[in-house]
Formats: structure tokens, C-alpha cells, sequence
């Protein structure tokens, strides 16, 4: 029996609200039935748009159901009327909103699931904040927690997704031309909701979940028409990875040439090598490139080949990769005249996948051989060369009194215990010595014919090269173990030493002190001392031990830090690897040095420059705005003492006086304000606190009309000081109602998930982006032709909301003027819920 058809889906997917996906659905509605398709309109919400509602002329609109819920009466569409009049195509607005409760389906995507069953197509819109993967990452971009979500995979099954997009700046000024919300909530909304960065977040969201879905639908096409070769849509970077030191450069070149691409993906891959029988197991080295594929971002990944190059190539076209990073190859040069190189044969297998060789320590040719140098002391290097002459003729005397012919087995092994201590006591050279001196001793002594070098029985020729080949392999075996002790003990010196140093200096100590210190308790040196350069000559800056030396040319060792600061010591000379070490101290030493001194030097020279301009402007300022209001008091006076006035005359004279007063205490208290802040002095107490009682204070004293507060009710509290907090609102206010010459200055909040932003929009002329942050230097007035100003009002607000915990800052508002934005930390900042700030309307689009 043939299954029934199921209906296709399309979704027209919003990059945000306000971008026109409702209207793109209705046009394609339209496009459909003059093409003859018999389409309806399901359900669509115009939000009270006359161009989109306009859209729907000549659509056939299926009636709404209406349902009751505690008493009122809403309108939810009408399913059981889509699929009895059962039309080709059907428009659905909102995708995921979530019925009226009493409704037969809990969510839209429900009906329209039941929808598509009946075999009919469905034309729908959602806006990717709606998406349920994305819901996280949309409350942290823009502080509204999406009430209304849509599971992913809903999306997913949509045979078309028809992203609608629209840059962040033509968004607002649709917003701005009143074309998305009503008059009284474009304010709020470009304040909030719709700034620029939500705005580009949102789009970069889209386009990046978008890219995946066609990436899906890329991989499902090839693997339909069984494509092996690989379609580069994007980057992606497989890098091979084995159990060695090596991987770890490997997989950092190949996460820097991934960083170079935007959206490019970072593949570890891995082949446990199979020969049919076992594979090789994981080793350390393998997860701790695990380890460090997650740090930077990347994939781990496992597969079992017999062939490594074959199948780092399978995975990589099986994975759509644009490139294989690959480490030169570790073996000699004969091996790899022999049988080639990993690398050599991914390039020559990989066909359009490009193939990079990276270079490293470990490579062949990058690690040269070096002559041989014995881990042991010179004394045991001796007496290892003295017990292989004197050991092997003892043996030699010893076992020629018995004069038995059948012992040659015996003999053999006896020489080899010799060989074996001799390589214990003086390492490998000795050994070797003992092994070729038992080869003669054997072939004289104890192999037939004896007394001669010549072997009659090829038997015994075989034993003789066997016990050399097996006394050089355990000597070669001892000596290695032994400088790998060797080493194992001087890094863990080196170590313990270079930790001990960086302790010291992150612990307090006085650096100098800690250095020269522990110079000399590590590398045993009488002492150790400090030198620094200066005019007069060498002096010591710290020393430790006994009888310090005052100048480099005294030392036994010197280590030059700089110019000015050498390192010197007193004592035996110090070996190449303890030498490495000592630089290792002279470079930390010289940062920290030159650091306090940069950072010393800075200092002044910025408390120098602060107090100096400081003291300049308030010069100016007083020798100007502050004797303006003097003067007018000083009139005032002399006007009410001279007598004879009439009682109209001396009311505005009062008041004039009453007015040059607040003027003078303004000015006066921003001065103090100012000081208290560059100085450091201010302390604010620091206690929760509703927006409520602080707001209406810091805008009360304004003619009526010029400052709207706009604030929800349902503001979660803030952690702040009341007093300092209405001290920054009034200033950022009283600046406003100054420069927007008549129009109303409107404040707002925003609530994001750990502050709170307290928006102040005026209509003024505004201020060029090169000059925002002018405006909040002391005495900067930038054109303002206001009289009696310092130019202080902004630099005290900044001032007092840093020691708030805040910040202060200027954007753009959209159709002209300046927003200052105020941020304010929250007393609760994880807690969700009701508090949690307004957001778009659900299925605004």
C-alpha cells in the first residue's frame, strides 16, 4: 500500500523581529495563486501593519476559532476548518507560539504537524530567537528570556528555510519611522531590545545555524549520490595526530591556520593501526592531544586502519575537508629512503584536499645526532674502563684450569655478566671495551682451535657474534636507562628551582632578594650577587653569602641581565645545563625588573600629568564660570542696599541672587565631587536598592514636561549607594534637559542577566562618535554655549559610576540626538523569572 503524501514545509526564518518575514511568506502566497495553487491563509498577525496588512488582499482567509479562557475570549487558528476545506498550500504566521490553553494542541508546530499529515504544504515563520537550542545564547546576547520556543529539529524537517535578514541600521530605522512597534514603544525598543550589538548578534546567530542546516543537507546529497570527492563549502581542517611529543605543535599550527577562516572547523584525528590481529592501544601522548583539541576549540576523533595514510584520507573526504595537517616524519633517513613517509603518501592519496607538512623538534632532519657523551661521572667512566681490561683476563685465568672443552656455553655466559657489570659501573663505552675483549679472550682461549684466532666449528662463531651483539644491546640498554635517570633528576632540579623562583616573586618577596638567594643555595656558590649600573659605577643591588663581590670582574660566573644589571657568583664553575638554567633566572629577572621600573616611571609620570592639567583647568575655570556667578550676586547686592527700589525690583533682585547661589553650589560641589574621585577618597556604601525611590528624585526639579520617566514597576533591585546614584542620574539629566532645547528628555531601564541599564534619550544636536569620550574629561564642554557650566557634569557622573561598579557611556539616538546608557549591577543578578526585563512581542516580524 503506497504512504500517504506528507505535506512539504517552508520556513521563512527571521534574523530578528521587524525584518519583513510575514510580509515574505504573504508575497510568496501570492506568487503561488496567480501560478494557479490553491493556497489559504491559516493564520497570520499583522501587528497592526498596513503594508502587511495589505498583502493579504485577494488571499482566501480561513475564519479564526475563538476560545475562552478565565473569562476572556481569544482567537486561535482554526485547524479542523484547514483540513476540512483542504487547500494545496496553507500560510501559518508564528510557528512557535503556544495555543490558549483549552485549545485541542498545545503548540502551533503541533498543527502544523497534523497539517502535513493531511498531505497538505505548509508556508511558515519563525524568528531565530524562537529557536530552542539557541534560547541560552539569545538571553545572554539581549537579557529577555524567550517564553515562546520551537524545538530545532521542527525547523530542520523543512524541505526550504528562506532566511530573511536586514542589516542592523535599516532595522532601526524602520524601527524609528514607527514602520514595526507604535510610537510609544520605539524609544524603549532601540534603547533595549534593538540596539546594534543584539541586533548583529542575532544576524550572526541566524547565519551561522542557516550554515549548518545547509551543511546537513550537503552531506545527505553526497551521500545519496554516493559523491567520494570532497565539496569544500567551508573550512575544515583534519589534523593527524600520533602518541608523540609532536602532535601538540601539530595541532597548534593547524588551530592557527583554522583561526584564519571564520566558521572553520578543527578535526584531531587519531588511527589506531590494525594488522589483523591487534591494535595498538591509546598512549599518553594521545590524551593529551585530546586535552588540548578541546582547548582550542576542536574535535577528537578515533579510527582503526591498517593503512594510517589511507585512512587519515578516507576520514577526511568522508568529513568534507578542505585540508590535512600532517608532522614531517620522526624516522632516519634510511627508513624513509625505504619505505617512504606518512606524510608523502597523504599527499599523493589525497587528491583535491591540500596537504600541509608541519615541521618540529622531533622531525629526522630537525634532530641531528650528537656525539656521545656519557651521563656518568668521569671517575665511574674510569673504573668502568679499568674493570673492562682487568675483569675479562681474571674470568679468562679462572676459567682455563679446569681445561674443559665442553664449557664454551658457560664461558660465553660468563663473559657476558662480566660485560653486564662492567656496563652498570662505567656505562657504555667500557662495556663495549669488555664485549670485544671477551670476543678475543673466548676465540683464543676457550674455542677450538684454542691458542689461535681461527674457529673450526661455524657453531661457535655464530655463539661468539651472538654474545657481542647481546652484550652491546644490554650495555646500550644500561646507558640509556642510566641518562634517562640522568635527565629525569636534572629536570625535576630545574623544575623545583624555577618553581621556587616563581613563588617567591608571586608571593611578596623582594625579588631581588628571593633571586640572588636562591642562586646560590641551588648552584652551591659561596655567594651571589646583584649588580646594577649607574653613574657612579657598579653597586650592589641584593647579595647573599659571604663576602659579596662589588664588581662583574670579581665574579667567577656572570650572567648579564642588560645593559645595567649583570648576575654574578662566587664559587666552582658552573656546568653548560646548570648555564641554561642561570639564563633562565637572568631573563625572569630582567622582566620583573624592567617591569616595576616601567611601571614606577608610568605612574608618576600619569599622577603628574593628571594633578598638572587638573590644576590648569580649575585655574581657568575659576578665573572665568566661577566669578560669572560672584559677579551676579555681587550686582544683586549692591542693587538691594542702594534702597529706593520698588517691591517688584527687589523680588527679582532676590531672585537673581537665590539663583547665582544654586549656580555657585552646583559648580562648587562638582569641583568637591571631581576632587574626591581623582583622589581616590570616595567610598560609597554600597546596599540594595529600588530604582524606584532614586529615579523620581534625580529627574524632580525639571520644568514640567521635560523629563518623562519610563520606568516598569517590576525592576528587580540594584546594589548601589542611593545618594551617588541620584547624584550621576541628575548630572547625565540636567545635561540632557540643557542640549535638547525644548524637546523631552526620556529615561528608561533595560534589564540585562547581572545589570541593569538606565537609558537617558534626548533629541538634542548630539555628539560625533570621534568625541564621546572627550566629553567625559574635566572641563570639556564641546561647543556647549551654555552659561555657567565647568564642563564637569559628565566627568563626575563617569567618575562616581566606576566607584559605583558601573560604567557611563554615549550612543546615538536613532532620528537624532545622544542616549547615555548607565549600567547599574543587580542585587540578585542570577535570579530569573517575572523580573527579567520586556522583551519584543512574541512573533513580532
Amino acid at each position: 500500500m503506497e504512504e500517504p503524501r506528507r505535506g512539504r514545509l517552508t520556513v521563512y526564518l527571521g534574523a530578528a523581529p521587524g525584518v519583513g518575514k510575514t510580509f515574505a511568506m504573504l508575497d510568496e502566497a501570492r506568487r503561488r495563486c496567480e501560478r494557479g495553487t490553491d493556497v489559504v491563509v491559516g493564520y497570520v498577525e499583522t501587528h497592526g501593519r498596513e503594508q502587511t496588512a495589505a498583502r493579504l488582499d485577494g488571499l482566501e482567509v480561513v475564519a479564526r476559532r475563538e476560545v475562552t479562557h478565565r473569562g476572556s475570549v481569544f482567537t486561535e487558528m482554526d485547524t479542523e476548518a484547514i483540513l476540512a476545506r483542504r487547500p494545496a498550500v496553507v500560510c501559518v504566521d508564528e510557528l512557535a507560539h503556544t495555543n490558549v490553553p483549552g485549545s485541542a494542541r498545545e503548540k502551533r508546530a503541533e498543527d502544523v504537524e497534523l497539517i502535513r499529515r493531511a498531505g497538505i504544504d505548509v508556508v511558515t515563520t519563525v524568528n531565530i530567537q524562537h529557536l530552542e537550542s539557541l534560547n541560552d545564547e539569545v538571553y545572554r546576547i539581549t537579557g529577555v528570556r524567550q517564553r515562546e520556543t520551537v524545538p530545532d529539529e521542527v525547523v530542520r524537517t523543512a524541505e526550504q528555510i528562506q532566511l530573511v535578514d536586514m542589516p542592523p541600521d535599516a532595522l532601526r530605522r524602520r524601527m524609528a519611522h514607527g514602520n514595526i512597534y507604535k510610537g510609544d514603544q520605539i524609544d524603549a525598543s532601540l534603547a533595549s531590545y534593538f540596539r546594534v550589538g543584539n541586533l548583529t548578534a542575532l544576524r550572526e546567530l541566524a547565519l551561522l545555524w542557516l550554515a549548518d542546516r545547509v551543511d546537513d543537507a550537503l552531506d545527505v546529497y553526497r551521500r545519496e549520490h554516493r559523491i567520494d570527492q570532497p565539496w569544500p563549502t567551508k573550512e575544515r581542517i583534519v589534523v593527524a595526530v600520533t602518541d608523540g611529543a609532536e602532535s601538540e605543535t601539530v595541532l597548534r599550527r593547524g588551530a592557527r591556520l583554522a583561526q584564519r577562516a571564520a566558521g572553520a572547523e578543527l578535526l584531531a584525528l587519531h588511527v589506531l593501526v590494525n594488522d589483523g590481529l591487534v591494535t595498538t592501544p591509546q598512549q599518553g601522548g594521545v590524551e593529551r592531544a585530546q586535552q588540548l583539541t578541546a582547548a582550542l576549540g576542536g574535535t577528537f576523533h578515533t579510527v582503526v586502519g591498517e593503512d594510517v595514510a589511507q585512512a587519515v584520507v578516507d576520514f577526511a573526504s568522508g568529513a568534507n575537508a578542505s585540508m590535512i595537517v600532517v608532522g614531517i616524519s620522526r624516522h632516519g633517513r634510511l627508513r624513509r629512503l625505504l619505505r617512504g613517509t606518512t606524510g608523502e603518501r597523504i599527499a599523493s592519496l589525497a587528491g583535491p584536499v591540500d596537504v600541509h607538512l608541519v615541521t618540529h623538534e622531533k622531525g629526522a632532519d630537525v634532530a641531528r645526532p650528537r656525539p656521545y657523551a656519557s651521563p656518568l661521572s668521569r671517575s665511574r667512566q674510569v673504573a668502568g674502563l679499568m674493570l673492562s681490561v682487568l675483569l675479562p683476563l681474571l674470568l679468562a685465568g679462572v676459567l682455563r684450569l679446569p681445561q674443559d672443552p665442553d664449557q664454551l656455553p658457560l664461558d660465553v655466559l660468563l663473559f657476558l655478566a662480566v660485560t653486564v657489570l662492567v656496563a652498570l659501573v662505567g656505562g657504555l663505552l667500557p662495556a663495549l671495551v669488555a664485549a670485544l675483549g671477551g670476543f678475543v679472550l673466548l676465540n683464543w682461549f676457550f674455542t677450538p682451535p684454542v691458542n689461535g684466532l681461527r674457529i673450526g666449528d661455524p657453531l661457535n662463531l655464530v655463539a661468539l657474534v651472538v654474545f657481542v651483539a647481546v652484550a652491546v644491546g644490554v650495555a646500550s640498554v644500561v646507558d640509556r636507562a642510566s641518562r634517562r635517570t640522568s635527565d629525569a633528576v636534572r629536570a625535576r632540579a630545574e623544575a623545583a628551582t624555577m618553581a621556587s623562583l616563581s613563588r617567591s616573586v608571586l608571593t611578596g618577596q623582594d625579588t631581588a632578594e628571593a633571586v640572588v638567594t636562591r642562586l646560590r643555595e641551588t648552584f652551591g656558590q659561596r655567594c651571589a650577587s646583584l649588580l646594577t649600573r649607574g653613574p657612579a659605577g657598579w653597586s650592589v643591588l641584593a647579595t647573599s653569602g659571604a663576602e659579596p663581590v662589588l664588581t662583574p670582574e670579581e665574579a667567577d660566573t656572570r650572567v648579564p641581565i642588560d645593559d645595567d644589571h649583570v648576575i654574578a657568583l662566587c664559587g666552582p664553575p658552573l656546568r653548560a645545563v646548570d648555564r641554561r638554567v642561570l639564563e633562565a633566572f637572568a631573563v625572569q629577572t630582567g622582566l620583573v625588573l624592567e617591569y616595576r621600573r616601567l611601571r614606577e616611571r608610568d605612574e608618576r609620570a600619569a599622577t603628574l600629568e593628571r594633578a598638572e592639567a587638573t590644576s590648569t583647568a580649575i585655574l581657568r575655570a575659576v578665573s572665568h564660570d566661577l566669578r560669572t556667578p560672584l559677579a551676579t550676586m555681587r550686582t544683586a547686592v549692591d542693587g538691594l542696599s542702594s534702597g529706593g527700589l520698588a517691591p517688584e525690583e527687589v523680588k527679582e533682585l532676590v531672585a537673581v541672587t537665590e539663583s547665582a547661589t544654586d549656580q555657585l553650589e552646583r559648580l562648587i560641589d562638582n569641583l568637591l565631587d571631581l576632587s574626591r574621585v581623582e583622589s581616590g577618597l570616595l567610598h560609597p556604601t554600597l546596599r540594595e536598592r529600588s530604582l524606584e525611590e532614586v529615579l523620581p528624585l534625580a529627574v524632580a526639579g525639571h520644568p514640567p514636561g521635560a523629563v518623562v520617566l519610563d520606568v516598569d514597576e517590576s525592576l528587580p533591585l540594584v546594589r548601589t549607594d542611593a545618594g551617588l546614584l541620584e547624584r550621576v542620574v541628575a548630572n547625565v539629566v540636567g545635561n540632557a534637559v540643557r542640549v535638547s532645547h525644548g524637546e523631552p528628555v526620556r529615561v528608561l531601564a533595560h534589564v540585562l542577566p547581572e545589570v541593569i541599564e538606565i537609558l537617558v534619550v534626548d533629541r538634542g544636536p548630539g555628539v560625533p562618535p570621534g568625541q564621546r569620550e572627550q566629553m567625559f574629561d574635566p572641563f570639556q564642554r564641546l561647543g556647549d554655549g551654555s552659561e555657567g557650566g565647568l564642563g564637569l557634569g559628565l566627568a563626575v557622573a563617569r567618575g562616581l559610576s566606576t566607584a559605583l561598579g558601573g560604567t557611563l557611556s554615549a550612543e546615538d539616538t536613532p532620528g537624532g540626538g545622544l542616549t547615555m546608557v548607565l549600567t547599574v549591577p543587580r542585587a540578585h543578578p542570577d535570579t530569573p523569572g517575572a523580573l527579567d526585563g520586556p522583551g519584543p512581542p512574541e512573533g513580532a516580524g
